[in-house]
């Protein structure tokens, strides 16, 4: 009785839930991408947004603007009109780490509509199969042995994947040599090539190569291990307490959307992430601690931000001339 009574509601266009919402979503909608076609903001984004657009009946295109740490897209979407149609997919790099190290023309915390965090993910520490120094512990001892001869490789200065390197350094009072990369793709080809000795990457685009054996992943730099990978140890639990270095995704609006407007793509991003093919995708990734309140993403940039400006301050990290 009651199905029939929702189809005949759906049927007179009254107020079923998910039909109001859907129906009250402009479109067609972007989501803009700071980053490259294929990583793992960018698989993130089509994800979503295709089972946003079967949602709201609407197109929902992923456009990648990439360039300065994911800058250049959330300057773009600052500017966008506040009626929903322009998304981003904010990201720590452009949302916590770019404001402190870059000339930015937006504030992270207040041009901005937080609508909902899609995942957190760990940063890996990842050596070459070759490699015989493995562990934790034995990489510090390496390096005191070596000052300023043992590689680190990132995805690029300022990176989550530097400052998650930057942190490293700093707590085990070494000496390292930092080599940055333009992404992660030429980042692990000279991982396995030898050409450095170690490297911190994303969870994301390091677990494939974990999984064929090409690249053995050290340690993870999230306070809990990912559930994806439950054998990789932290650093805070390898003799680094309070580490954390995550990276982190979430879809953001321009400043000034109506906030019912807001309230609804949270009530239904919130749904994509608990159907059961994304949260497995979303597994696959490392990424957990998905969902939430608009106001609770709100509050997680505003403490990533203050974050992240300490440790570009204390490590000294300056962007590229």
């Amino acid at each position: 009785m009651q199905r029939r009574q929702f189809l005949l509601a759906a049927a007179a266009g009254l107020a079923v839930p998910g039909l109001v919402r859907a129906a009250n979503v402009p479109g067609p909608v972007r989501i803009m991408v700071g980053f490259a076609p294929g990583g793992g903001t960018d698989v993130l984004a089509r994800v979503i947004g295709q089972k946003l657009g079967m949602m709201w009946n609407t197109s929902v295109v992923v456009e990648n603007k990439p360039g300065a740490t994911g800058a250049i897209a959330a300057a773009y979407v600052a500017k966008q009109p506040p009626d929903g149609t322009t998304l981003l997919m904010a990201h720590v790099n452009s949302h916590a780490i770019a404001p402190a190290l870059l000339d930015v023309k937006y504030d992270p915390r207040t041009d901005f509509t937080p609508i909902s965090m899609v995942g957190v993910t760990p940063n890996m520490l990842t050596c070459r199969p070759e490699q015989k120094v493995r562990t934790v512990s034995d990489i510090v001892a390496l390096c005191r042995k070596n000052p300023g001869k043992i590689s680190f490789g990132s995805s690029g200065i300022g990176s989550a994947q530097h400052l998650a390197l930057e942190l490293f350094r700093m707590q085990a009072k070494i000496d390292v040599v930092h080599v940055p990369y333009k992404g992660s793709g030429p980042l692990v080809a000279d991982l396995m090539g030898g050409q450095i000795d170690y490297a911190f990457d994303t969870m994301t685009a390091a677990t494939p190569f974990v999984q064929q054996g090409k690249v053995i992943a050290i340690a993870q730099t999230r306070l809990k291990r990912a559930a994806s990978h439950p054998n990789v140890p932290t650093l805070a639990e390898s003799g680094f307490p309070g580490l954390d270095a995550a990276s982190w995704y979430g879809l953001v609006g321009p400043k000034g959307m109506p906030p019912a407007l807001a309230q609804r793509m949270n009530e239904d991003v919130n749904r994509v992430l608990a159907m059961p093919d994304v949260a497995e995708r979303l597994k696959s990734f490392g990424a957990e601690d998905s969902g939430g309140s608009n106001q609770q993403f709100a509050a997680y940039i505003t403490a990533e931000s203050a974050k992240w400006a300490k440790v570009i301050k204390d490590a000294g990290v300056k962007a590229e001339s």
